[in-house]
């Protein structure tokens, strides 16, 4: 049982989770699936390609025929932890096949490991599968290999990404995720909508909607409608919030129409929880970024979903020591918290990448501010936290349990998404509780990031 960590990285992923019965003879395959929630998805897609045409899964190097490392290129730090990974799995196993955003720069890979057996780029399932198929040759048997109805799941059972887009349309300085995935690319509403049901019927209890810009959803496709269900994100919304799951919305950029959404949280057909990219709050570090500069106005908005749906919990990331940044800046977004006083936040000290126009930004700030404002940014929101989560001390709310072991039940209320927010521990009367289980709790003890309560019957 361990509380959550104020410091966890916004580009990393829920670990994954595989279990997988191999029958004798089968050609096995290991995943180690790196960076984000997105990259999650683009590795449990590869495994249901690869599951359904005879392939097993390891859950380890030794029982793999072959291991794919599904990377991440985000951030300096994230591609040397991605090479750090294909060489551990080179020296576990020696038959590597690479993916993902750093897998579009082959070289900068096969430099620094040439004994890879291929490279493919981020979500090239067609690719993947060929240099699969050569290193390690597909021996199904239709007889036993059956595939799951909804496919391989590198989750629990109770809750799923679900992935309605590809690409982003914004130009952010320190940002080369549009270069390595594309512009916005929408998925028609239909298919997100029928896919959303088959993980229902599963027994999928949430939807964790994902995306590089939620709220951008459908404007490439000129928000076709198509088999009564249009691509919007407020149509989307709506029609996924009538399946019977909690329906959870990340990486959601505060456009004017965002506010449309909050009605939804309201009535409770969508979780009251956004999670948006604010990055930061002064308006020249924003314009430095090339991002939309109207901090002023964001709280502003802030105030009116507030009023709208008063439970409503904000989720946000934020970059300190960007290029330029001044003390006077950095004072700004500490002021700005306070106005905002967001429930959840994450914070990242600025990193130059390859390829980003950021680099070539004039003054940047020594590692050692970087760390100071780092440091003092937590402080601040974890004082915001810690007062917000005693507020909620002797209030009875609806939990999900993740896991059940010797000491508790750890679950989560509807302010938490799995693996980046705080939990909620149940540590009397939780034998007969199960993952996937919502129960009613009346907190009892609060932390800085994590709650405590007892389960309450009926």
């Amino acid at each position: 049982m361990t509380s959550n960590p104020p410091n966890l990285r916004p580009d990393q992923a829920p670990r994954a989770r595989i279990s997988d019965a191999i029958r004798a003879g089968q050609p096995t395959l290991g995943m180690v699936s790196l960076g984000c929630p997105k990259a999650l998805v683009d590795s449990e897609r590869i495994l249901t390609r690869l599951r359904a045409e005879g392939y097993a899964i390891s859950p380890d190097y030794a029982g793999a025929d072959a291991v794919i490392v599904n990377t991440c290129g985000f951030l300096d730090s994230a591609k040397a932890e991605s090479l750090d990974a294909i060489g551990e799995a080179l020296a576990e196993n020696g038959r590597v096949i690479v993916t993902g955003c750093l897998g579009a720069e082959p070289d900068y890979i096969t430099g620094a490991h040439p004994k890879v057996l291929a490279v493919t780029g981020p979500h090239q399932y067609e690719q993947v599968l060929d240099a699969v198929h050569a290193a390690v040759p597909p021996d199904p048997d239709p007889f036993v290999d059956l595939l799951p109805a909804t496919g391989v799941s590198l989750t629990p059972r109770h809750y799923s990404y679900l992935k309605i887009s590809e690409g982003c349309n914004h130009k952010c300085k320190f940002c080369i995720i549009p270069d390595m995935r594309g512009k916005l690319v929408s998925r028609p509403a239909h298919a997100v909508i029928r896919e959303a049901e088959k993980l229902v019927e599963a027994g999928v209890k949430e939807l964790l909607v994902i995306s590089q810009d939620t709220s951008a959803y459908g404007v490439d496709i000129k928000h076709a409608q198509d088999r009564d269900h249009r691509a919007h994100i407020t149509d989307l919304a709506r029609d996924l919030g009538h399946l019977g799951a909690w329906v959870r919305l990340h990486y959601v950029y505060p456009y004017p129409h965002v506010r449309d959404l909050i009605p939804l949280m309201a009535d409770g057909l969508v979780l009251p929880y956004l999670d948006i990219p604010f990055q930061h709050a002064h308006p020249d570090v924003l314009r430095r970024m090339a991002r939309p500069a109207a901090a002023a106005k964001t709280v502003d908005e802030i105030a009116a979903w507030r009023q709208i749906c008063p439970e409503i919990t904000l989720r946000s990331t934020f970059i300190v020591g960007y290029p330029g940044e001044t003390e006077q800046e950095f004072q700004t977004l500490l002021d700005w918290l306070d106005d905002a006083q967001l429930d959840r936040v994450g914070c990242f000290q600025y990193e130059n990448v390859a390829g980003a126009r950021s680099n070539t930004l004039p003054d940047h700030v020594p590692d050692e501010v970087k760390q100071d404002r780092w440091d003092r940014f937590m402080q601040k929101a974890q004082a915001i936290s810690a007062a917000k989560l005693e507020a909620k001390i002797g209030r009875r709310i609806q939990v999900i349990v993740d896991e059940v072991d010797g000491e508790a039940a750890t679950c989560r209320t509807k302010s938490d998404a799995p693996e980046i927010d705080g939990n909620l521990f149940i540590d009397e009367g939780f034998d007969t509780l199960k993952p996937g289980d919502l129960v009613m709790v009346e907190v009892d003890e609060a932390s800085d990031y994590d709650l405590w309560g007892r389960r309450i019957e009926g």
